[in-house]
């Protein structure tokens, strides 16, 4: 195994993904960690410069997709969404180094799925079933 050295770059394919009371199994794919924080332009008085100033943050949704397991917490979720009733929980994403240890962590808060993605059947493949789950999160933090 490789020993990562501190300058050295991250890489993409090694993650885990905890989710609050939700056992999610592993996930081959996570997208959609982004921020963006609103641009108030405003003048002042007879000032001929125009000055900006920072608005409301807003956080884009994440997409998680895995290898479909045997479990139905991710659709049994978002089901109760479709019925209704919305269970708000918080998670993480977290890099990892060759070792399987912590590097980098993003807490996601107030997270509920928005959409799901079945999986998609071709008799011409003979790769993996994947299912696809879309969160709606207030906030992201990196931890």
């Amino acid at each position: 195994m490789a020993n990562r050295r501190e300058k050295d770059h991250l890489v993409a394919n090694r993650f885990r993904v905890e989710i609050e009371g939700v056992n999610v199994g592993s996930f081959i794919q996570f997208s959609g960690a982004e921020a963006t924080t609103a641009v108030i332009i405003y003048q002042d008085g007879n000032d001929l410069l125009t000055r900006k100033r920072p608005g409301r943050t807003t956080f884009s949704n994440i997409v998680l997709k895995r290898g479909y397991i045997n479990s139905d917490a991710l659709w049994n979720w978002y089901k109760a969404v479709m019925d209704g009733v919305v269970e708000r929980k918080s998670g993480s994403i977290i890099s990892l180094d060759d070792r399987g240890d912590e590097i980098i962590r993003y807490n996601f808060f107030d997270a509920w799925p928005c959409r799901w993605k079945g999986m998609e059947f071709d008799t011409s493949s003979n790769s993996a079933l994947v299912e696809e789950i879309e969160l709606v999160v207030e906030k992201i933090e990196r931890g």
